[in-house]
């Protein structure tokens, strides 16, 4: 069974086709392993019944040979994402038991395409965190482990649930949303494959919103050629989501391997942090190395705005989340705490349903919009916004294809060690891959090697608007070289 498990997407898909494995017995496999891992807390919510069923429909489709693309694979799903009849918190007590009537397009695409649905993941609360320790439902915990060490880890956030799943083999690819890293940073520290598509490539339609103008779907996988295959069913055109771009999907997983030779790769200097341990930098320097050997030529460029970017992200972030979360108020699902009249009732359900990191930027967000401040932080924000973005505009015109950076300044750290006193710290996360939500760029995280302790590293590569083929191209380069990296299964 675990040799199910130890399969990639790609491989489980050709086993499917070739008729080698049934879809009950690779689903088996997983609801199983899923069942053994519970020590990590990656999933909120299991669905072994659905999940045996799906697979037992998915063997007759692929008997009658009318198999979709992903014809019987066992996919977790991050808990933002609703799903018809199958509860969705955003792992928030004020959300209660909340069963959706209705399905996001994103998850109904992949059970159009043949997914089979494991369950719900772990996320931080509607999805603000960099660690999932703030998740009603407890922290995730990675994993990985330091060498000689057996201190639980975080996988990172929000998309750790996800993250932790793919990493530990309980399922062969999983949703998952990123609104300032929340894809690329679980996945640089799990050592997994994620990409955040260009905003806009995926429909936001039945995801529960953070901050609508930066929220944006992908897959979390095991290989670069999983996530290609994964996005492809999940992206697209809808009409329920105006900011949905009404393009054509191209075929990713053609681009995996595919040439990179005569493509201009920009290392932007403003990436060079002080005090960036030096493991990150050496990973970096190999980055470069590996793809100026598969033929691509690097070039230093300059993204002057970059050190603006996370102060910018805490103001317009917490503001849209604010405006957002202003519905969840106890009067038509959810939590409700009875109150003197309905505006004590309000206050009653919000100060008990949301945790303390909502809370605290549902304040933040609040107060950059209110008046006399809105023109001071907000809309400065926003110039700032546009700045950063001219900036990638300007690299991208002069002959850029792709960036290559870190996609995190360090390693996965101790449950419980960082952001306790100060949650700048816990911000400071995210100092690598706030840019690309800003600009509404794709980016790409591929593992790229480990620390001193044998704790994964990632690197990001940032692609022009809708040009997520050229990722797959250069991270499959990087992935040529850099290998696989496996967790051992403490748990």
């Amino acid at each position: 069974m675990t040799e199910l498990t130890s399969l990639t997407l790609a491989e489980a898909r050709d086993r499917l086709r070739n008729k080698d494995i049934t879809a009950v017995e690779l689903a088996s496999a997983h609801v199983d392993a899923v069942a053994k891992a519970r020590a990590l807390n990656a999933f909120v919510l299991e669905t072994p019944e659905q999940a045996l069923a799906m697979a037992k429909a998915s063997d007759a489709r692929i008997a009658k040979g009318e198999a979709g693309p992903l014809e019987g694979i066992p996919l977790a799903i991050k808990d933002l994402f609703a799903t018809q009849g199958v509860r969705t918190t955003a792992c928030s007590k004020i959300l209660g038991d909340f069963v959706p009537a209705y399905e996001s397009t994103v998850s109904s695409q992949l059970w159009r395409d043949g997914a089979v649905l494991l369950g719900k993941t772990n996320n931080d609360e509607f999805a603000m965190g960099s660690s999932n320790e703030t998740s009603h439902f407890g922290a995730v915990q990675s994993p990985w482990r330091r060498e000689g060490s057996n201190t639980p880890l975080v996988p990172g956030g929000s998309s750790g649930g996800s993250a932790a799943a793919v990493a530990a083999q309980l399922c062969l690819g999983a949703t998952a949303t990123d609104t300032g890293g929340s894809i690329r940073q679980p996945a640089a520290f799990t050592g997994t494959v994620g990409i955040k598509p260009t905003y806009g490539r995926c429909s936001r339609w039945g995801i529960v919103a953070f901050a609508s103008s930066l929220d944006q779907a992908g897959p979390i996988t095991k290989t670069v050629r999983d996530a290609a295959i994964m996005l492809r069913s999940m992206a697209g055109p809808d009409a329920k989501d105006t900011t949905c771009a009404d393009l054509p999907v191209p075929d990713y997983e053609a681009s995996v391997g595919k040439s990179v030779k005569g493509l201009r790769i920009g290392i932007p200097k403003e990436y060079r942090l002080d005090g960036m341990p030096s493991e990150i930098e050496k990973m970096w320097t190999q980055g470069c190395e590996w793809l100026k050997a598969a033929g691509a030529e690097l070039v230093d460029v300059s993204l002057p705005h970059t050190k603006y970017a996370l102060p910018a992200y805490y103001i317009v972030a917490p503001a849209e989340a604010s405006s957002n979360l202003a519905r969840y108020d106890g009067v038509r699902y959810g939590l409700r705490v009875p109150g003197r009249d309905i505006t004590d009732m309000y206050e009653k359900t919000r100060a008990e349903g949301f945790g303390a990191e909502v809370r605290r930027r549902v304040m933040i967000g609040t107060y950059v919009l209110s008046a006399g401040y809105y023109d001071a932080y907000y809309l400065r924000a926003q110039k700032v916004r546009t700045l950063i973005k001219r900036d990638f505009e300007q690299c991208f015109a002069a002959g850029v294809h792709a960036m290559l950076t870190p996609a995190t300044p360090s390693a996965s750290f101790g449950v419980g060690e960082k952001g306790g006193s100060d949650p700048v710290e816990m911000y400071l996360n995210d100092v690598f891959t706030v840019t690309v939500n800003m600009a509404g760029l794709p980016g790409i995280a591929v593992p790229a090697g480990t620390d001193a302790q044998g704790l994964p590293l990632g690197l990001q590569l940032i692609g022009r608007p809708f040009d997520e083929e050229t990722l797959f191209a250069l991270g499959s380069a990087i992935e040529r070289e850099a290998g696989h990296f496996v967790a051992r299964p403490w748990w």
